[in-house]
C-alpha cells in the first residue's frame, strides 16, 4: 500500500510547482507558486529538487494527516502551524508524525503558505510541471477526504522523547511587515505616458478585490490623484508581455499581470515588476496598500542574483546536514518531469 498524505481540511490548496518557464512559446501561461521565492525554499529546506511538487495553501485553513513519519517544511505567510496540537516552526524543517493532524490555520499578512514534503508528491504533469492551469483546466483544488500518494526512501530524523527539532538551518523569512515596496522597472512604453509616468511612485495603491493569480488590480489611495495615462491615441496592438507587465487600461486603475497571465495582451505596459517583487506580490492580500520603486535593470538583476544565492547558501547547508544524518537529497526531477520535458523540446 502507497504512503499517503489524507486531506481533512482542505481550504483553498492545490498541487504547484514554479511552473512553465518555457511553455510561453506554446502561447501557454507560465503559472507556477505566487511566491516562487518561498516555494523554492520549502523544497531547499527538505532537500528536494527546487521545481518539486509542493502543497500551496491560500488563505483558508488546512489540515491532513500522513500515513507515515514526514519531514516537512511551512515557508509563505505567517501562520499557525501544529502537529497534533503542538506547535510546529515555519521557515525550518520539522517531523510531521504518522496518524496526527497537521493543521495551518491563521494565515496572516500574507495570502499563500507552502507545504514542502522530504519525499515524491504523485502529481500529473502537464508541459513539465503540475502547476495547474485554470484556462485549460489542468490541475485543481483539494477536497476533504482526498489522499495524496506520496514516495518516501526512509523515516525522518527527530529527538526521540521531546520532539525538539534538530535543524536550525538559517532560512531567511520573507518580510510581510511595514509598507509594501514593489520595485519595478521602465516598461517597453513608459515614453507614451510622458510626465504622467511619475504618477506611479507619486502615491500608494490598494489592491483590488477583482485579484488573482493570473493579475491584480489597483486602484490609487489618493483621492487627488489619478492613474497615468498615456499621451498617444494611436491603437495598441496585442503582442508579448512578460510576466509583472504594470498596465494602464483607460479607467481609473492599474492591472499587474502576474504568472496565470495570457502571453499576449494590448494595453500599454508602463512598467515591468521585478523578479523579487512578483513573489512579494503573490503575497497581497485584497486591501493590501502598495507602493512602487522605480529601479534600473541592474539593480533589479544583482537583487535576484543575491536572492539566488542565499537559496544556494542554503542548500549547501541542508546538504551537509543532511550528510551527516545519512538522509538522502532529493536534488534530480522526477522521471514523469523528465518525460514530460522531453515532450515539450519534441513538440
Amino acid at each position: 500500500m502507497a504512503e499517503s498524505i489524507t486531506v481533512t481540511t482542505p481550504g483553498l490548496t492545490s498541487i504547484q510547482d514554479l511552473g512553465r518557464p518555457r511553455a510561453g512559446r506554446f502561447g501557454q501561461m507560465t503559472g507556477g507558486a505566487s511566491d516562487q521565492y518561498s516555494a523554492d525554499v520549502a523544497n531547499a529546506l527538505v532537500g528536494s529538487h527546487r521545481t518539486a511538487p509542493l502543497l500551496e495553501l491560500v488563505a483558508m485553513d488546512f489540515g491532513a494527516v500522513a500515513s507515515i513519519d514526514l519531514l516537512v517544511a511551512v515557508t509563505g505567510a505567517p501562520a499557525d502551524v501544529e502537529v497534533g496540537g503542538v506547535t510546529r516552526p515555519q521557515w525550518e524543517p520539522f517531523v510531521w508524525t504518522a496518524g496526527e493532524e497537521l493543521t495551518v490555520r491563521g494565515i496572516r499578512d500574507g495570502l499563500r503558505v507552502y507545504l514542502a514534503v522530504h519525499g515524491s508528491l504523485s502529481a500529473s504533469y502537464l508541459l513539465g510541471s503540475c502547476a495547474p492551469d485554470s484556462v485549460l483546466g489542468f490541475g485543481r483544488q483539494l477536497t476533504v477526504g482526498e489522499s495524496v500518494a506520496i514516495d518516501v526512501d526512509g523515516p525522518p530524523i527527530d529527538h526521540p522523547h521531546f520532539r525538539f527539532p534538530l535543524f536550525r538551518l538559517g532560512a531567511r523569512p520573507a518580510s510581510f511587515s511595514g509598507s509594501w515596496s514593489i520595485d519595478v522597472t521602465d516598461g517597453p512604453d513608459v515614453h507614451e505616458f510622458g510626465a504622467t509616468a511619475d504618477r506611479l511612485f507619486e502615491s500608494s495603491f490598494v489592491i483590488g478585490d477583482n485579484t488573482n493569480h493570473i493579475g491584480l488590480r489597483l486602484t490609487t489611495t489618493d483621492p487627488e490623484s489619478t492613474v497615468p495615462r498615456r499621451d498617444r491615441s494611436t491603437e495598441v496592438l496585442s503582442r508579448g508581455v512578460p510576466i509583472g507587465a504594470v498596465e494602464v487600461p483607460a479607467g481609473d486603475e492599474i492591472l499587474v499581470l502576474h504568472r496565470g497571465r495570457g502571453v499576449t495582451a494590448g494595453y500599454p505596459v508602463l512598467a515591468v515588476v521585478t523578479a523579487t517583487a512578483l513573489s512579494q506580490l503573490g503575497q497581497a492580500r485584497p486591501g493590501q496598500e502598495v507602493r512602487f520603486r522605480k529601479v534600473s535593470v541592474p539593480v533589479a538583476v544583482d537583487a535576484y542574483r543575491t536572492q539566488r544565492r542565499s537559496i544556494q547558501l542554503l542548500r549547501s547547508r541542508v546538504a551537509n546536514v543532511f550528510a551527516s544524518l545519512r538522509i538522502p537529497l532529493h536534488t534530480e526531477t522526477t522521471s514523469a518531469q523528465h518525460t514530460s520535458a522531453s515532450q515539450m523540446e519534441s513538440v
